[in-house]
């Protein structure tokens, strides 16, 4: 499949069959995050596999978005290994885990996984339930599975503000 009709292809999947994700689809999904670029190759990303019933169970408390998918990637940077940009100090995590989880999801994708990037989660109780050290950055979690048959996108999903109120060339 092109890459463009991938990106097309792929939506928010928010009703899922159940059946768990294979091993061997899940150490696919891994690998696309796993070589996706970071700033400085520092590779500061950590992810969280959660593809157990006891993780999952533990995932529920943390969030009312987890649309009973039967696994879910925690997606971390840790502050200490990141890139700083020298003239003002922003980290690079969030942008590198942000690249790592959209690898992954359009991978999911690719093999037939539905996902959807969970932003709406208690952090707090992501750490506690999972025991995150401190200095890890919660980012993304990406909930995924078999996408159920009567699976929809989002009404609006394929709406698109011109494209003259986004891009700009030389100057806005």
């Amino acid at each position: 499949m092109q890459f463009s009709e991938l990106a097309e292809k792929r939506f928010s999947v928010r009703k899922f069959t159940g059946e768990p994700v294979p091993d061997e689809i899940i150490k696919k999904i891994l690998k696309a995050g796993y070589v996706a670029p970071t700033g400085c190759n520092k590779q500061p990303q950590r992810i969280l596999v959660l593809n157990t019933e006891e993780s999952i169970d533990k995932l529920r408390k943390c969030t009312k978005c987890h649309f009973d998918a039967p696994a879910a990637m925690l997606v971390c940077y840790n502050k200490d290994e990141c890139w700083y940009r020298p003239y003002d100090g922003v980290p690079c995590g969030q942008i590198d885990a942000s690249i790592v989880t959209t690898h992954m999801m359009m991978e999911a994708t690719e093999l037939g996984i539905g996902t959807t990037w969970v932003m709406h989660f208690d952090p707090e109780a992501i750490r506690r339930e999972f025991l995150i050290p401190g200095n890890f950055e919660l980012v993304a979690l990406l909930v995924m599975g078999y996408a159920a048959t009567d699976a929809k996108p989002f009404p609006g999903h394929s709406e698109f503000r011109p494209e003259y109120e986004i891009i700009f060339y030389n100057h806005f």
